[in-house]
C-alpha cells in the first residue's frame, strides 16, 4: 500500500511540483493551501508523512505544526519543514514546533523522497 503525503503549501507552482515528484515516487498526494487548510483536510486525511512550507497566509508552518502535534492522533506523524529559509534559529523554532526535519528549498526530487523514506516507518 502506498504512503500517503500532506502537502501544505500556499503557492500552487510548489504543489504541483510536489504532486508530481511524489506521485512519479508512488506516493499518494493530499494538499492544503495552508495551516488552517492542512489543519481541516487532516481531519478526514491519515498521512504518513507531512510536508509544510513555513512561511504562509492565515496560519504559518509553526503553527500548523504545533495544531498537529497537539492532537494526540497527529502527534506521532513525521513532519518535514520545506522552505527557502535556512537559519540556525529557525531551524529550531521549527524543531521546536515540532519539526521532524529541514529540507531547503528548491527541492531535488530524489532527496525528497530519500527524506520520506527516512521518517516514514
Amino acid at each position: 500500500m502506498s504512503k500517503i503525503i500532506l502537502t501544505v503549501d500556499d503557492s500552487r507552482t510548489m504543489r504541483d511540483m510536489l504532486r508530481m515528484a511524489l506521485v512519479d515516487a508512488g506516493f499518494e498526494v493530499v494538499q492544503a493551501e495552508d495551516g488552517v487548510h492542512g489543519l481541516e483536510v487532516l481531519l478526514g486525511a491519515k498521512p504518513d508523512v507531512i510536508i509544510t512550507d513555513i512561511n504562509m497566509p492565515r496560519m504559518d508552518g509553526y503553527g500548523f505544526m504545533e495544531g498537529v502535534r497537539s492532537d494526540p492522533q497527529h502527534r506521532a506523524i513525521p513532519i518535514l519543514v520545506l522552505t527557502t529559509e535556512s537559519s540556525a534559529e529557525k531551524k529550531m523554532r521549527a524543531r521546536d514546533a515540532g519539526a521532524t526535519g529541514w529540507i531547503v528549498k528548491p527541492f531535488d526530487p530524489q532527496k525528497l523522497v530519500d527524506a520520506i523514506n527516512r521518517v516514514a516507518a
